[in-house]
């Protein structure tokens, strides 16, 4: 493992806090700059954010009252193509976060080679104490204060933590009727009756498992019988585990936020999908021992499927790791501490810019579906995200192998090596 420098300031001479996401992103791209030997000045440029746009705007409670809300959305770069990235809902919504994650959606489209620059975005509240007409009221307003940022060209949003397909067909219909006609293209992860795309509700998941099939052949071991924890059991983590066991995989242990269950011999997936989407957990299923979060890390499995929120890998639990594999199918789950120890461990990270990118190679599908009103049959998308996300997994570990990386770095090193390409044809303007 390399060891990552300092983060140097950026353009208004500021750093940010060091532990933070945005710190260990600059450190990751550093360094990565560094192996491909990119000068300075362009290092600068693409590092920075294009464009940052911070929003208050009001809305009308239900009982009558007003309240002030703040929406943000970064631009990180459009040198492929427009940008592109989710909307999240979330009291905890950062500036900082907000510009490391359009950041690594810039890395995550140039790795499985989709034209697309990183974007992110997001409004500071808790939804679930808001009604559907106030959700609605502010997703719409924050939509009307973006007009400026999004566009079929500019800038496609996407469904995030908190926001879902209505979320995405409110902004879908309120940057329509200010433009006076439909503009389904706008937005990816809508429903299909407005111009959604089939196979984009489980293609983050699906994406994980075909990386998974992938990271088990170069390894000869075979799908049939490998056991598989998987922590987060949401849209990514419950759609990779029953694809997995469809094909032939034992789903040994599960757990997400309220904790978990465990079945050496392998859990009933269909039992548990029925009690996890009666009770809104798995906590609690009595198809095994229950578990907690932290005893998920070191469970005895072939593959530790992380599908949950960031930073759950750290370098005081990653030494208790024994999976032979980690997925990353959350954005962000091992920090640098645990990449190291786990790299030390011979165990192989399939890195979250590469395992998740399934969700936006399928948004792509989606906008360029609706761009031409020509939609495709879910079988066609299946395939077609198949063979990038193949190709895309053993073109990242070729490139760990010639330049002697870790999957990690070989995947940001591919990705910023495209976007600085492209930038160099297309020159500095004026």
């Amino acid at each position: 493992m390399h060891t990552l420098p300092q983060v140097r300031p950026l353009a208004d001479g500021t750093v940010p806090p060091r532990g933070s996401i945005y710190y260990t992103s600059l450190q990751q791209f550093d360094l990565a700059a560094s192996f491909i030997g990119m000068d300075e000045g362009l290092q600068n440029f693409i590092r920075h954010p294009r464009r940052e746009l911070s929003v208050n705007f009001p809305v009308l409670m239900d009982d009558g009252s007003l309240r002030m809300f703040t929406g943000i959305r970064v631009h990180h770069s459009t040198i492929r193509g427009p940008s592109k990235g989710g909307i999240r809902f979330h009291p905890h919504v950062d500036l900082n976060e907000v510009r490391a994650l359009a950041m690594l959606m810039t890395w995550k489209c140039a790795v499985v080679n989709i034209p697309y620059g990183g974007a992110k975005g997001g409004v500071i509240v808790d939804p679930a104490k808001l009604s559907e007409h106030e959700l609605c009221a502010l997703t719409r307003r924050y939509t009307s204060e973006m007009m400026l940022m999004f566009g079929p060209e500019r800038d496609i949003p996407a469904p995030d933590v908190n926001t879902n397909p209505q979320v995405m067909a409110w902004i879908m219909d309120t940057y329509s009727m200010q433009l006076g006609y439909s503009v389904p293209a706008v937005v990816t992860g809508k429903p299909i009756e407005v111009g959604g795309s089939q196979g984009r509700l489980e293609a983050t998941g699906r994406g994980v498992t075909f990386c998974i099939h992938e990271a088990l052949h170069k390894r000869e071991l075979p799908v049939e019988g490998i056991t598989v924890a998987v922590q987060g059991f949401g849209n990514v983590g419950g759609t990779a585990a029953r694809l997995l066991a469809q094909a032939g995989a034992k789903i040994v242990a599960v757990t997400d936020v309220n904790g978990g269950v465990s079945n050496v011999g392998g859990l009933d997936m269909t039992a548990l999908m029925k009690y996890a989407k009666e009770t809104g957990t798995v906590a609690g299923f009595t198809g095994g021992d229950a578990i907690t979060n932290d005893d998920l890390i070191g469970y005895n499995a072939d593959v530790l499927l992380l599908a949950a929120i960031e930073n759950q890998l750290r370098g005081d639990n990653a030494a208790r790791v024994r999976a032979k594999i980690v997925a990353e199918g959350a954005n962000g789950p091992t920090t640098v501490e645990a990449d190291a120890i786990l790299h030390d461990k011979g165990v192989l990270v399939i890195p979250d810019i590469l395992c998740n990118a399934g969700g936006v190679t399928v948004s792509y599908f989606e906008w360029v579906q609706g761009l031409q009103a020509l939609f495709w049959s879910e079988d066609e998308i299946n395939r077609k995200l198949e063979g990038i996300m193949t190709e895309s997994y053993h073109t990242v570990m070729d490139e760990a192998e010639r330049r002697k990386l870790d999957p990690r770095m070989a995947a940001l090193t591919l990705a910023i090596q495209r976007v600085a390409e492209a930038t160099k044809l297309r020159g500095i303007y004026p």
